[in-house]
């Protein structure tokens, strides 16, 4: 067995780009090789900013033999068939094919041995082919040449069994920018720029980190966490909590340096949010948190290099840089400050939010209408508050701050609306109407920030909806599956009591919306419920149960109703209770078929014969009605409960009750005692959507 090492020297890959890059090299290359019928042991990728390198160990040095077989005409067929079969598979004779027997009919075969082809000659080819069809979601292609790359491409190493493969016949699928055929790589662009010359993956790892290349990306950022750990820990500070940036970070840089710098001291009465922000996503800075958890004045860089100063010029530069950003963050935040939020409303007139559905202005004016509908069923959502909240909500977009950090739209309008007098909760709904943006965003929790976030959401769908602008496919430009999950979040973990079918349906439009899309968006909600409950491990057959009795559109209630469906069908009785549905539905529906008649209606109780059917019949008007009482009071535990009775005399009834009788009048009436089974269960779920 052998290895295959592969590498892609390029300049530098996206870090958002690199760990789906290094997926895919794995998966179009091992999915070559096994096109080529090349078995392997394991295959692993790694991604630096600069090269994409995989490794698959385990395979063969060459084709396993393999054996074709075409079936051709049967015997005693014409001979111009025969001779059609012979020259297609090179036979020089019919005897040279094999005879066998096909259902009771002797057939020819031909069989030819193919010898399996050295590995050496088929993996060029492989990689070639993966190489050509990488779905890089932007890539270059350079004059005269069809081989496109995410960036300039300058050597691809490709060593098996520690021997270059020959791409002379592959060439022409590479950029002629390309090094091919070579056993050499580089290290560090300026610590180590030199060739390196490589026989094998361990080899390759080792030199390379010996030339300044931590190849594994975890690798990389366990570095980073480890000395940014220690160098906050000596200053007395902690650094503050970013998976997503460690991440990133390790993409930017292939031999990690931290190093600390200090923010002036003039710009640290500025809000948090703004310093994280010029911080985190212009910089690719870390934040540092003092001993009360407090904004501290340091900041954490990553080089990619180390300096012969131990960085003091590095840490100067980025200061410097920073310094720069803030100062335009101060200017805006003081000038911001000078016109109230109230007062840039109207400046809302100047921002399209859809061309279909007019300016940010009118958006506010209809969410201003739905927030005062939705805040009375809200427990605890004071009107004023709610209509002052959504008609100011979006008016931090024509500041500067928020034109320069587009990330702090929400926030920066929760401290101008602080600092013109208006109350916390009106500023708190500001802030959080955009939330939750997503499955690990915070959901709101105050009576006007939910009622303000429910009506921006709804808004948006109701009235994309309604102008035929819906998600298809994966295609969803205005992320109205985000959206909808969002109210989806709103509601549920709020408790809210919410009629969606009259929310949506009262809802202002805008004037190029008519109200049409209600009941597409309606079932749209149904499938994000799904989504958002299976995610949570609730089965989407017990949704789908509970939906199909239609009506139902508050949304607590529905899941209160799913969970004891769900809790019920745990049992020994609800299991067997739904066998007994489907053998009763199954024979009612085909005999109805059969018969070309509906057994509806109830059976009649006079015409019951046998102790059996008296019973069931019994139990099923016992359990309807208690059935009926308990979901009045939206006790559908209860409602499940009484249905738990139904087991023994269904099983009862089963066993001891001929159905298909030759009576025709009887036959029926159990018939009709069968299909009240399905409709009493019908009264808390629809039995025939439950699967398993």
């Amino acid at each position: 067995m052998a290895e295959l090492l592969l590498e892609l020297l390029s300049e530098e890959i996206p870090a958002r780009m690199q760990a789906r890059a290094a997926e895919d090299l794995k998966r179009l290359v091992t999915g070559k090789l096994e096109e080529a019928r090349l078995d392997f042991g394991s295959a692993e990728a790694f991604a630096t900013p600069r090269r994409l390198t995989l490794v698959v160990d385990g395979l063969p040095t060459q084709q396993p033999d393999l054996s074709e077989e075409r079936k051709g005409p049967r015997v005693g067929a014409p001979e111009q068939a025969l001779q059609g079969f012979m020259k297609a598979n090179g036979l020089s004779s019919i005897d040279q094919a094999e005879l066998r027997e096909v259902k009771g009919v002797q057939f020819y075969f031909a069989v030819k041995q193919v010898a399996g082809r050295p590995s050496v000659e088929v993996l060029p080819a492989a990689i070639a082919g993966a190489l050509t069809a990488f779905p890089w979601p932007k890539s270059m292609r350079w004059a005269g040449d069809k081989f496109r790359w995410v960036r300039p491409l300058h050597a691809v190493l490709a060593l098996f069994d520690g021997a270059p493969l020959d791409f002379a016949d592959q060439a022409g699928s590479f950029t002629s920018m390309v090094v091919l055929g070579q056993t050499e790589t580089r290290g560090h662009r300026f610590l180590a720029p030199e060739p390196i010359a490589v026989s094998g993956f361990a080899d390759y790892r080792k030199k390379l980190k010996q030339a300044k290349v931590i190849l594994d990306p975890a690798e990389r950022e366990a570095v980073i966490r480890r000395d940014a750990g220690k160098l906050a820990k000596k200053a007395g500070l902690t650094v503050r909590e970013d998976p997503a940036l460690f991440g990133e970070v390790a993409g930017l840089v292939e031999w990690p340096v931290v190093l600390m710098g200090r923010i002036d001291e003039a710009f640290m009465d500025l809000p948090p949010e703004v310093l994280t922000t010029a911080m985190r996503s212009h910089q690719k800075y870390f934040a540092t948190e003092d001993a009360e958890g407090g904004f501290a004045d340091r900041f954490l860089l990553v080089a990619n290099m180390k300096a012969k100063d131990g960085g003091k010029t590095i840490v100067a530069g980025n200061e410097r840089v920073l310094r720069a950003r803030l100062a335009d963050a101060r200017f805006f935040w003081d000038e911001d400050r000078k016109k109230p939020l109230a007062g840039r409303v109207l400046d809302l007139k100047d921002i399209v939010f859809h061309a279909r559905l007019g300016t940010l202005d009118d958006k506010v004016d209809r969410l201003q209408a739905l927030a005062a509908a939705i805040a009375r069923h809200i427990p605890g959502a004071d009107p004023d508050r709610v209509r002052s909240a959504a008609r100011l909500c979006k008016a931090d977009l024509t500041t500067g701050m928020v034109g320069e950090f587009p990330e702090l739209q929400g926030i920066m309008g929760r401290y101008y609306a602080r600092h013109d007098g208006e109350s916390d909760a009106v500023a708190e709904a500001i802030a959080e109407h955009y939330a939750p943006q997503g499955p690990g965003d915070r959901c709101p929790s105050a009576p006007v920030s939910v009622a303000v976030a429910l009506a921006d959401k709804l808004d948006t769908l109701v009235n994309f909806f309604a102008i035929d602008e819906k998600p298809t496919g994966s295609k969803d430009p205005f992320a109205l599956r985000r959206a909808a999950l969002g109210v989806i979040r709103l509601i549920v973990e709020n408790k809210i009591r919410l009629p969606m079918f009259d929310v949506i349906a009262g809802a202002p439009r805008a004037a190029a919306a008519r109200g049409e899309g209600a009941q597409d968006l309606v079932e749209f909600f149904a499938d994000r419920l799904k989504v958002a409950l299976r995610d949570q491990g609730v089965r989407h057959d017990l949704i789908s149960a509970v939906f199909a009795l239609g009506g139902e559109d508050d949304l607590v209630r529905l899941l209160a109703r799913v969970e004891a469906l769900g809790s019920f069908l745990e049992t020994d009785d609800g299991a067997n209770l739904l066998v007994a549905y489907r053998r009763a539905a199954n024979i009612v529906r085909i005999e109805e078929k059969n018969d070309k008649a509906a057994y509806n209606g109830g059976a009649d109780s006079g015409a019951l014969r046998q102790d059996e059917e008296r019973v069931l019949f019994d139990a099923l008007s016992s359990a309807s009605g208690e059935a009926e009482a308990a979901l009045s009071d939206e006790d559908f535990t209860g409602a499940m409960a009484s249905l738990a009775g139904l087991r023994r005399p269904v099983d009862k009834f089963f066993d001891e009750v001929t159905v298909n009788t030759d009576d025709p009048a009887l036959r029926a009436n159990r018939l009709r005692l069968l299909a009240q089974l399905g409709s009493t269960l019908g009264q808390v779920a629809d039995f025939s959507k439950i699967e398993g």
